[in-house]
């Protein structure tokens, strides 16, 4: 159930922010629970080996180049999915850092009613 929750309020933020981010374009809100699980699946894919292929350029950059990578998760469910669209580089790693911090506070919200 909480997986279910967690996807939910994900697709929530990023409805939001394809409404705010005029370089995130997103066909419909069942896109956006696509969104929401390509973008789960490729953090729990990809997203580790990047991090393991990286480590050097991101103990350098004290954790910062973990930002990039976030980035290029997004652009993958960007490359995966027709109906979600990121115009460019700078575009996605904004809605990966709004995407961060949208997903923290709708989660808290969601702790707090319990």
């Amino acid at each position: 159930m909480k997986w279910f929750i967690k996807l939910l309020l994900t697709a929530i933020a990023v409805i939001i922010l394809a409404k705010i981010l005029p370089g995130v374009t997103l066909v419909g809100y069942g896109y956006a629970i696509l969104v929401a699980l390509v973008i789960g699946i490729l953090n729990t894919l990809v997203k580790p080996i990047l991090v393991f292929l990286t480590l050097p350029a991101t103990v350098i950059t004290l954790g910062l180049f973990l930002l990039v990578i976030n980035a290029v998760i997004i652009l993958l469910a960007d490359y995966f999915l027709s109906g979600f669209s990121v115009t460019n580089f700078w575009w996605a790693l904004l809605f990966s850092l709004l995407l961060s911090v949208l997903q923290s506070i709708l989660h808290s919200l969601v702790k707090e009613e319990k």
